[in-house]
């Protein structure tokens, strides 16, 4: 992955290297754990999104 910029969530305590990140790709979205950077997920933005759609649905159901 070339020149791509890492967003850390906002979740991430304290600095730490235990983050979920996000980085912007021309077709989509790749997503990292910081303790583990070489293991990239590539994701459309359409998938994503109805993924992130799900979990907001089921947190309704918490």
């Amino acid at each position: 992955m070339n020149k791509v910029v890492w967003q850390r969530s906002s979740f991430c305590g304290g600095g730490g290297n235990n983050c979920v990140e996000i980085a912007e790709l021309p077709d989509g979205i790749a997503i990292r754990d910081s303790v583990y950077p070489g293991r990239v997920l590539a994701i459309g933005r359409a998938a994503l999104s109805a993924f992130i759609g799900h979990v907001r649905a089921d947190e309704d159901n918490l």
